[in-house]
């Protein structure tokens, strides 16, 4: 006979349960990145596995892996060769220090107070530093990239193949009731849309659209500058100003007038704006994530991930948020269930 009772033993293998899962997330800690990322490629690919390999009956295992290879070819891929290119690009910015000084020469005599030159230079030097620790590096980081894409494919494949097995899981072992397991199913779904998808469409237009205007206008590597809007405007607001700002002024302050002002102008109307029109239709089809949740998801993102921060931080705080109104709704139901039941215990006395 057991020493210990039935609630006693329940306890104690939940303690151990508990005890166990937090050693396995620490131990899995380093490759955080890659589980989340899995969930998101996931959820992406789910609507195309389910058309082609249920609805078409194709082969499943065929399905899973050619959509793996699409993502490789059209998101790993060219991620990592432009954060190649950035980082090669900051180099050769830092190391230009004639560069710098004749901008700050010019920018000295547009403005009416005196520019502190080593202040500037140090704030740029730490600038590069920090934008280029965003950028994972194909040489330094070599290993734990591969790691990390291996773990995430791995993942991906088996749960696209065995998906309502993996589905079922998830609402079996959800912690609330299966209504609201879907519930949070479908409300992740379009967050991730929204974030990825939506913000991502937004940001590629902005950034196209700043390489255009530096390509017409004859600015120095539009492509570049380009790229680099793209991620920046994962911040709204704060995004496409920081690179054609700067670049306007520099161009007026070399003499080009009609390049820094139509610039200024192109962007203020045009590029600023269009962020509102596409979000708004956007809206429309899979939501729309508040500009403050981007913020604060921004922050805390890019400190854990890097540049994949700009993506991963405010999807963290979405889902965050999603599990405090789903705990929410819970609370409510289950009250509401108990005050109806105290009602009715009282009518019976």
């Amino acid at each position: 006979m057991s020493v210990f009772s039935h609630k006693q033993r329940q306890n104690i293998n939940l303690v151990i349960i508990i005890a166990l899962g937090v050693l396995i997330a620490y131990s899995l800690q380093d490759i955080f990145s890659a589980i989340l990322s899995t969930l998101v490629m996931y959820t992406i690919m789910r609507p195309a596995y389910i058309h082609l390999a249920e609805v078409k009956n194709w082969n499943k295992r065929l399905v899973a892996i050619m959509l793996i290879t699409i993502s490789i070819v059209l998101i790993i891929l060219p991620f990592y060769a432009l954060s190649s290119m950035v980082i090669s690009k900051i180099s050769e910015l830092r190391s230009n220090e004639i560069f710098f000084k004749n901008l700050l020469v010019k920018l000295q005599h547009m403005l009416p107070f005196r520019i502190n030159e080593n202040l500037i230079q140090e704030g740029l030097n730490r600038l590069g530093n920090w934008a280029t620790q965003l950028f994972p590096s194909l040489i330094s980081s070599a290993v734990n990239i591969i790691l990390s894409l291996l773990v995430m494919y791995f993942l991906l494949y088996f749960m696209l193949i065995e998906r309502k097995q993996f589905e079922f899981s998830l609402v079996k072992y959800a912690p609330f009731r299966e209504q609201n397991a879907l519930r949070f199913g479908n409300e992740m779904k379009n967050t991730t849309y929204a974030n990825v998808l939506g913000q991502g469409l937004i940001c590629l237009v902005q950034g196209s659209l700043v390489s255009l205007s530096f390509y017409i206008l004859g600015y120095q590597d539009p492509v570049f500058w380009g790229v680099i809007t793209t991620f920046i405007s994962f911040v709204p607001v704060l995004g496409p100003p920081v690179v054609f700002v700067p670049a306007a002024i520099l161009q007026i302050a070399n003499g080009h007038n009609f390049e820094g002002w139509a610039m200024l102008i192109f962007g203020f109307v045009v590029i600023i704006n269009i962020d509102n029109v596409l979000r708004f239709m956007i809206a429309k089809k899979v939501g729309n994530i508040h500009p403050i949740i981007t913020v604060i998801g921004v922050i805390i993102g890019i400190p854990l991930f890097g540049i994949l921060g700009l993506v991963f931080g405010p999807l963290l705080l979405s889902y965050f948020i999603l599990l405090i109104k789903i705990y929410e709704s819970s609370t409510l139901a289950s009250e509401r269930l108990e005050r109806i039941k105290t009602n009715n215990e009282h009518n019976e006395l």
